[in-house]
Formats: structure tokens, C-alpha cells, sequence
């Protein structure tokens, strides 16, 4: 049979609804929905920048609308996630944990996240620290006073937060709830007492394997290529890949107008395709992205899917940076539109909107304007804020907004 051909837009929007970024929720969010919100991103990358929401929140935003983001807290402490090295530090759905184990039971692997000079320098007190855990109960590295030594060249911590996060990455502690959003760790076999490594621990091969699948998955539409970053595997073979997925009928091949590199799609948004081929798959969802959106966390991805140049600028010198420090992309109808650099002001209760860039060629018109003012009023009234500054807008905005708006309660 042919190969299926779908136009550039259909692609998007097709990675959008894997994505669950097709059309906004039609009721008030539910907690379920946040994790099957998880679950279909596969993971929700952890981050702790706060001049808004933290990252984990917002892409829950994106997805949920105005949600309580005490949920979040509530399914890591009712163990229906864990938290681990995948993408980077993530939430991971429960049920995902054997993906994931065997890079505890080799942390030596793991890079920069474990130093086994220091594991195996402290391992008095390391001992220590567990038998305290396990008698005392969980724990944060905010309980120990010990003062910080010098500088090891392994992040300059105090002694027991590197224990603490030494035992984390071994698999021998979890995080069990977040406090102020801090880790509060226990055992791992308090939280899983019926883990058993023998007989449910996966080999790296095939959990690997697992983990490919799951990220064609969660992308819908996809190079191969871009498979291994989801969850930073290295050494992929990408045409043995293709050709494992293709003879287990898990991906499809397709053709994107505009994309010379071959495409596929996940068996499970058939679907989705159908309605790509009849022309009938379209978004309705604007929205503000967390930098560290699965939509945007591959930089070159974005550009290729969505010719979204993007870079994070908080890492950059004031002096060079061309679009603020914390830039929200902005998704509006299948397309990113645009950046936001946005800073909430809590003691004043207003959500300030310091700039605002549109892509070139981006058209402002009465319904556009008004979809970017309606996202950013839900996002300002999610964090509480009853006005919204606009500090620096392009002229075809001031048109239709003015220089600013309450927010509606």
C-alpha cells in the first residue's frame, strides 16, 4: 500500500492530541485526569525555576486548565508516581518503575547524579542514614545541620543532601512527598515492600526497548531519531529500531509535506491518522507551554515539527538575552505563535506579561488576539493574580488589548 502523505499541520496537531493538547477539557479537571495526563506524556519533567508556576505545574496547566496543584503532591504521596532520572528528574507514573530500575541497580552509569568515590568514602555514614530512615522515618536533608564542607567538584551540598541524593539515584531511596516542594525521602521498600528484583526487574535491553515504545507513544508522530531523547538512552540503532517497530506493527510509516526524513506513527493513534487523512483533525487548545513541555523540551524537534527556534535564556547573560529570562512558548490552534516572558508578582497579586514576541509572518487577528488574552487570563487567575501588567507587547496586541486587564474572578 502507499505511503500515507499528511500536510505539516495535520502532523502538529497530531503529536498535539498524543500530547493531550488537541482541545482544552469541556469540565473542570478532575485528579484522575492529572494522572492520565502523566501517563500519556509518559513523564513530567521536574524543574525548580518559580518566577512563575515551576515547570511540573504548568505543563499540568497546559493539559487540566485550572487545576489544584496540590494534586500533584497528592499522587506522589498516595504512590501512584515516583520520581527518578529519566528525561532528567521526572515524575514517572507508578507502573513505569520497572522501566527505570535497572539504572538504579547499575548507578555507577548514571554519571554526574552518582559519585561512587563519595558513596564509597561515606559508607559509615550512609549506613547510618538508613538505619535512621528505617527507625525513624522519612526524611529531608533539611533535618541534618551538619555544616557544608569544602567544595567537592559534586555540587557544593552539605553532607547529607549528597547522601541523600547518592541513595536516590542507587534506587535505595524514593521521594514520598514533596514539602514546599523540597524531597522528603523513605526507603524503598517501605514504599514498594512487594518489589522483588529477581522477578520483576527488567534487563537494560529490554527496558530500553520498552522505553522507545513508550516515547513513540507518547510523541504520535515521530523520526526515529527522535525516540532516544524522551528518555536520554544513548547508542540507539535507529534503522534496527525502525525495523523491530515496523515488524511488530507497533509504528506506521507516513510522509509529512515539508519533512524530507521518513515519519511514523504509533499504532495506538490510528485514529488520529484516519482524521489527518480526511482533513478533519484540527486544535482548538491556546495555551502557555512550560519550557519543559514534552512539546518543546527537544529543542530541535521543535524547530523541525513546529519551526519554533527556542532556547531557555535564564542560563544566559542579561546582556545577551534576546527574549527574557523565562520565555513560555505559546500554542495557539496547532501552531507555537510566539514567546512569553512572564514574571508573577504574589504579594501584589498580578501576573506580569514583560514581553511578548510573535514568530515572523505571525498575523494578529480579532480571534487570535482574542485566544492569547484568554490563555493568559487563565493562567494569571490559576496563580491567583488579579491583573495582568503588560509591560512590552507588539503593536498589532496594544491594538486590540490596551495596556492591561483585570482578571475576572
Amino acid at each position: 500500500m502507499p505511503i500515507p502523505v499528511l500536510p505539516l499541520s495535520a502532523a502538529r496537531v497530531l503529536h498535539l492530541a498524543a500530547q493531550q493538547l488537541q482541545s482544552p477539557l469541556k469540565r473542570q479537571a478532575r485528579p484522575d485526569d492529572l494522572l492520565t495526563a502523566i501517563q500519556r506524556m509518559a513523564l513530567l519533567q521536574i524543574d525548580t525555576i518559580s518566577v512563575v508556576a515551576r515547570s511540573p505545574y504548568l505543563v499540568l496547566f497546559s493539559r487540566l486548565g485550572e487545576y489544584p496543584s496540590a494534586w500533584l503532591e497528592t499522587a506522589l504521596r498516595e504512590h501512584q508516581l515516583f520520581e527518578y532520572w529519566a528525561h532528567e528528574a521526572c515524575f514517572i507514573p507508578i507502573e513505569d518503575y520497572p522501566l527505570l530500575r535497572h539504572r538504579m541497580l547499575a548507578p555507577e552509569a548514571m554519571g554526574w547524579k552518582f559519585n561512587l568515590a563519595w558513596f564509597n568514602q561515606h559508607q559509615t555514614e550512609i549506613t547510618n542514614l538508613l538505619q535512621h530512615i528505617a527507625q525513624n522515618g522519612p526524611v529531608r536533608s533539611a533535618d541534618f545541620n551538619a555544616e557544608k564542607r569544602a567544595t567537592s567538584g559534586w555540587w557544593d551540598w552539605k553532607p547529607y543532601k549528597k547522601h541523600l541524593e547518592t541513595l536516590f539515584t542507587a534506587g535505595e531511596l524514593m521521594v514520598v512527598e514533596r514539602r514546599n516542594f523540597h524531597r522528603v525521602y523513605d526507603l524503598r521498600e517501605k514504599v514498594l515492600p512487594s518489589w522483588d528484583d529477581a522477578t520483576q526487574t527488567l534487563s537494560k535491553e529490554h527496558a530500553e526497548f520498552a522505553m522507545l515504545c513508550r516515547a513513540a507513544q507518547a510523541l504520535g508522530i515521530f523520526r526515529v531519531e527522535w525516540l532516544a531523547d524522551y528518555y536520554r538512552l544513548k547508542r540507539v540503532n535507529s534503522k534496527k529500531l525502525t525495523t523491530q517497530l515496523l515488524e511488530l506493527g507497533v509504528i506506521e510509516a507516513v510522509q509529512v509535506t515539508g519533512i524530507d526524513a521518513p515519519m511514523y506513527i504509533h499504532q495506538d493513534h490510528d485514529q488520529l491518522l484516519a482524521q489527518a487523512l480526511a482533513g478533519t483533525l484540527t486544535s482548538t487548545v491556546t495555551t502557555l507551554l512550560s519550557p519543559f513541555d514534552p512539546v518543546v523540551w527537544d529543542r530541535k524537534r521543535a524547530l523541525e515539527l513546529f519551526n519554533f527556534d527556542y532556547r531557555l535564556e535564564c542560563y544566559t547573560p542579561q546582556a545577551k538575552r534576546q527574549y527574557g529570562y523565562f520565555t513560555l512558548p505559546i500554542l495557539n490552534r496547532g501552531e507555537i505563535i510566539g514567546r512569553t516572558d512572564a514574571k508573577m508578582h504574589r504579594k501584589s497579586q498580578q501576573l506580569e506579561i514583560k514581553s511578548l514576541h510573535l514568530e515572523a509572518g505571525i498575523k494578529v487577528g480579532v480571534r487570535r488576539a482574542r485566544d492569547i488574552a484568554e490563555a493568559i487570563s487563565r493562567f494569571a487567575r490559576w496563580q491567583g493574580a488579579h491583573q495582568v501588567v503588560l509591560t512590552s507587547l507588539p503593536p498589532e496586541l496594544v491594538t486590540h488589548w490596551g495596556t492591561g486587564w483585570k482578571v475576572m474572578p
